[in-house]
Protein backbone atom coordinates (compact mmCIF):
# COMPACT_ATOMS: atom_id res chain seq x y z
CA UNK A 1 0.00 0.00 0.00
CA UNK A 2 3.12 2.58 1.25
CA UNK A 3 4.62 1.60 -2.32
CA UNK A 4 1.29 3.22 -3.68
CA UNK A 5 0.60 5.93 -1.92
CA UNK A 6 3.55 7.73 -1.16
CA UNK A 7 5.38 10.32 -3.14
CA UNK A 8 1.66 11.66 -4.92
CA UNK A 9 1.79 8.28 -7.20
CA UNK A 10 -2.40 8.21 -6.13
CA UNK A 11 -3.97 10.99 -8.60
CA UNK A 12 -1.24 13.15 -6.80
CA UNK A 13 -2.10 13.39 -3.40
CA UNK A 14 0.46 13.15 -0.60
CA UNK A 15 0.13 10.85 1.87
CA UNK A 16 2.31 10.34 4.79
CA UNK A 17 3.05 6.73 6.56
CA UNK A 18 2.51 6.47 10.44
CA UNK A 19 1.55 9.76 10.98
CA UNK A 20 0.42 11.16 14.42
CA UNK A 21 -2.78 12.80 14.84
CA UNK A 22 -3.58 14.01 18.94
CA UNK A 23 -3.21 10.52 20.71
CA UNK A 24 -3.41 8.08 17.41
CA UNK A 25 -0.82 7.12 14.90
CA UNK A 26 -2.52 6.61 11.62
CA UNK A 27 -1.30 4.75 8.96
CA UNK A 28 -1.38 6.40 5.98
CA UNK A 29 -2.81 9.93 6.09
CA UNK A 30 -3.32 13.23 3.20
CA UNK A 31 -2.68 16.30 5.17
CA UNK A 32 -4.47 17.99 2.39
CA UNK A 33 -7.45 16.32 2.33
CA UNK A 34 -7.72 15.37 6.05
CA UNK A 35 -7.49 12.10 5.51
CA UNK A 36 -6.80 8.67 6.65
CA UNK A 37 -6.50 5.48 5.47
CA UNK A 38 -6.17 2.46 8.03
CA UNK A 39 -5.58 -1.38 6.94
CA UNK A 40 -7.36 -3.60 9.57
CA UNK A 41 -5.90 -6.93 10.27
CA UNK A 42 -8.41 -9.57 12.08
CA UNK A 43 -7.32 -8.50 15.93
CA UNK A 44 -9.77 -5.40 14.97
CA UNK A 45 -12.77 -8.05 14.73
CA UNK A 46 -12.85 -8.28 18.29
CA UNK A 47 -15.59 -6.71 19.83
CA UNK A 48 -13.27 -5.16 22.10
CA UNK A 49 -10.97 -3.69 19.65
CA UNK A 50 -14.38 -2.83 17.71
CA UNK A 51 -15.32 -0.60 20.37
CA UNK A 52 -11.89 0.92 20.42
CA UNK A 53 -11.71 1.59 17.01
CA UNK A 54 -15.09 3.21 17.10
CA UNK A 55 -13.97 5.82 19.38
CA UNK A 56 -11.21 6.32 17.61
CA UNK A 57 -12.59 7.29 14.31
CA UNK A 58 -15.45 9.32 16.26
CA UNK A 59 -12.55 11.57 17.90
CA UNK A 60 -10.54 11.77 14.51
CA UNK A 61 -13.90 12.91 12.77
CA UNK A 62 -14.64 15.55 15.13
CA UNK A 63 -11.73 16.61 14.37
CA UNK A 64 -12.21 17.16 10.59
CA UNK A 65 -10.06 13.89 10.03
CA UNK A 66 -12.26 11.78 7.27
CA UNK A 67 -11.35 7.68 7.66
CA UNK A 68 -11.20 4.70 5.53
CA UNK A 69 -11.08 1.59 7.16
CA UNK A 70 -9.49 -1.35 5.16
CA UNK A 71 -9.27 -4.95 5.93
CA UNK A 72 -5.92 -6.40 5.48
CA UNK A 73 -7.09 -9.42 3.69
CA UNK A 74 -9.21 -7.35 1.37
CA UNK A 75 -6.08 -5.38 0.76
CA UNK A 76 -3.90 -8.50 0.39
CA UNK A 77 -6.41 -10.12 -1.84
CA UNK A 78 -7.16 -7.36 -4.09
CA UNK A 79 -4.90 -3.72 -4.32
CA UNK A 80 -6.69 -2.48 -7.35
CA UNK A 81 -9.56 -2.69 -5.48
CA UNK A 82 -8.20 -0.76 -2.29
CA UNK A 83 -6.71 1.34 -4.26
CA UNK A 84 -9.85 2.14 -6.04
CA UNK A 85 -11.74 2.65 -3.15
CA UNK A 86 -9.15 5.45 -2.01
CA UNK A 87 -8.90 6.97 -5.19
CA UNK A 88 -12.69 7.26 -5.49
CA UNK A 89 -12.68 9.04 -1.81
CA UNK A 90 -9.93 11.28 -2.90
CA UNK A 91 -11.48 12.34 -5.99
CA UNK A 92 -14.83 13.33 -4.25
Amino acid sequence: MWQALRGGRLVGRRFRRQHPVGPYILDFYCDELQLAVEIDGHSHDHPDRIAHDQRRTGWLNRQGVQMIRLAARDVLADMDGALGIIRRTVGR
